[in-house]
């Protein structure tokens, strides 16, 4: 991994160039412009970590019971104590692309890891409405993403960042692996999608993906191992160059109609905004950010100094000045639409799926020895 000076050209701004710590150094204000600073503090960052921790706390506590309820299913001839957390289908996104595939051809909500399906829903519309907002606010990959490269900047005063000729197809490989899973599922017909879900492999393909770090190989350790290293030496570098999951929800953001804007004639020029980008996006040199890989984390906004100069708004459908978001905004909206999907799926009874109890008993103790239904 290499860095390199800025050149001071300005990057496209849906692939930008890779920018170091080291090269973007503040800029004094340019002549004739005078800072006006902000005088309300930014709690956006505080509120965001709140819900980053609060996200990967229940996410802990979903992965504890499930454990626990599979351990129970290969122990016990009888009885159970605990229930099956539906939330555990969240780290299925695989099985959300396949019954959002048979939602669409049929009509119909799908029986299995239905919890899969409206867990992704609502993501792509957090992603929709506020930028990949999924991916920054609420991951826990990419919270744990975050804070490895927040302690690589500690131990070594900086993050590196892969130089542009390599950072460029490195990045593309996300939308190779999303473009390979989208069409694999949409050339499944609807009665292979079924098929596929209630066939053993995919009843319990849960408990298969928890038995991967349960009994975690060697190879599979010493992967784990250099992606933390990466991601504490690159910012963000699971994220950025490998996850098929931000890939589509990168897409989803695209048409949003809520931007990250800068004000030319406020902005002082001190490239704070682009120097605390996660994504390394050349704010300091756009008017409005329409990138994919604009998580909406509002990193850019916190550190900036003048008033007025950046901000976080909903594009103007006329003439009239853009209406500017405020933080606590976004994260009222992550919320609801979070809460009011999930809460619509356990209300309506389409939230935990139909397996029965003897189907689980019988299938989770042989969980690794299920083949997989398809060539």
């Amino acid at each position: 991994m290499a860095s390199f000076p800025q050149t001071g050209k300005a990057s496209p701004e849906t692939l930008p160039g890779p920018t170091t710590c080291s090269a973007l150094r503040e800029r004094p204000a340019l002549p004739g412009k005078k800072l006006l600073r902000r005088a309300p503090p930014d709690y956006s960052q505080q509120l965001r970590r709140a819900f980053q921790i609060a996200f990967l706390l229940l996410n802990v506590g979903i992965g504890v019971v499930f454990y626990f309820w599979v351990r129970d299913l290969e122990t016990t001839a009888h009885g159970r104590i605990l229930a099956r957390p539906a939330g555990v289908e969240g780290w299925l996104p695989i099985a959300g692309l396949m019954n959002l595939r048979y939602w669409l051809a049929t009509g119909r909500i799908p029986v299995t890891h239905p919890a899969a399906m409206f867990l992704l829903a609502s993501f792509a519309a957090i992603a929709f409405l506020f930028r990949k907002a999924f991916c920054s606010w609420l991951c826990p990959v990419g919270t744990i993403s975050e804070y490895l490269w927040r302690a690589g900047r500690k131990i070594f005063r900086r993050n590196f960042q892969l130089p542009r000729w390599l950072d460029l197809p490195m990045r593309s490989l996300k939308y190779f692996l999303l473009a390979f899973f989208v069409w694999a599922i949409t050339n499944m017909s609807a009665d292979a999608v079924e098929s596929f879900m209630h066939s053993p492999y995919g009843v319990i393909a849960d408990v298969r993906m928890l038995n991967f770090f349960r009994t975690l190989s060697e190879t599979a350790a010493i992967v784990l191992a250099v992606l933390a290293l990466a991601s504490v030496l690159v910012q963000n570098f699971w994220c950025r160059y490998l996850c098929p999951y931000g890939a589509l929800l990168g897409l989803a953001s695209l048409p949003s109609p809520l931007r990250i804007q800068r004000s030319e004639e406020t902005c002082i020029d001190c490239a704070k905004c682009a120097k605390a980008c996660p994504s390394a996006l050349p704010v300091d040199k756009l008017v409005t950010i329409r990138s994919a890989e604009c998580t909406g984390c509002l990193e850019c906004v916190a550190v900036c100094p003048a008033e007025g100069a950046l901000q976080l708004a909903a594009l103007p459908w006329s003439k009239v000045r853009a209406r500017r978001i405020p933080a606590w905004a976004v994260a009222a909206g992550v919320a609801a639409l979070f809460l009011g999907i999930v809460g619509y799926a356990k209300a309506s009874g389409h939230w935990n799926g139909d397996i029965p109890e003897h189907v689980y008993r019988q299938l989770v103790p042989h969980a690794n020895e299920v083949d997989h239904p398809m060539p």
